[in-house]
């Protein structure tokens, strides 16, 4: 797991949870208003060793009840199965965020029984997709996430990042039309430049 960086308490991030935030780097998206831009490039080494994330985990057994797991984008990383199943493992409840580009990933997840919560960013309607993600989607994959997160049973929700400068209220209204559980409208924040909007613990 390429991990690069951990927030170790959050009351918000996990509906109704306490939770530790695991924020994996590297993202296959390139979305302009990305407040972890940090995160995207994919590292060419381990910037925070999984080791050390699972060892604070092991010792925090007991006054967390769950891990959110986040990024970039967890899906491409090819080891996150066996990553959430240790942290399983432990007794610990599991959410995953996901932009829902790779649905294989998610279905073994899912079929797994290793996800209690998923929370997917539908970006924006199918036709402005590409635009609004900086690089070429498969619409199929997205189209194909949504439905397995609604079908699975386990909690979920999906949300939109509003940036005023790519979408409009007409967008948002299609996007709505794409699922049927609420849609959770989140309003763009402009990202000020060497300021991350992350900090991330060490």
């Amino acid at each position: 797991m390429l991990i690069g960086g951990l927030l170790k308490f959050s009351m918000i991030d996990f509906p109704g949870k306490i939770s530790a935030i695991v924020f994996t780097q590297g993202c296959n998206l390139n979305c302009g208003y990305c407040h972890n831009p940090e995160l995207i490039p994919t590292a060419t080494e381990q910037p925070y060793p999984d080791g050390d994330v699972l060892d604070y985990l092991q010792k925090r057994r007991g006054a967390l009840d769950g891990v959110v797991i986040t990024g970039g984008e967890p899906a491409i990383q090819p080891d996150l199965k066996d990553f959430i199943a240790k942290i399983k493992a432990m007794g610990y409840l599991v959410k995953l965020d996901t932009n829902g580009t790779n649905p294989a990933a998610l279905r073994d997840l899912l079929q797994s029984n290793l996800l209690d919560f998923v929370a997917m960013d539908i970006k924006a309607p199918m036709e402005k997709y590409d635009e609004v993600c900086g690089v070429p989607v498969n619409i199929d994959n997205i189209k194909a996430s949504i439905e397995m997160i609604e079908a699975s049973g386990v909690a979920h929700e999906f949300r939109t990042t509003y940036d005023k400068t790519l979408l409009n209220d007409a967008d948002i209204e299609r996007v709505r039309g794409l699922c049927h559980a609420n849609l959770n409208v989140q309003e763009c924040l402009p990202v000020k430049l060497g300021k991350p909007a992350l900090r991330l613990a060490q």
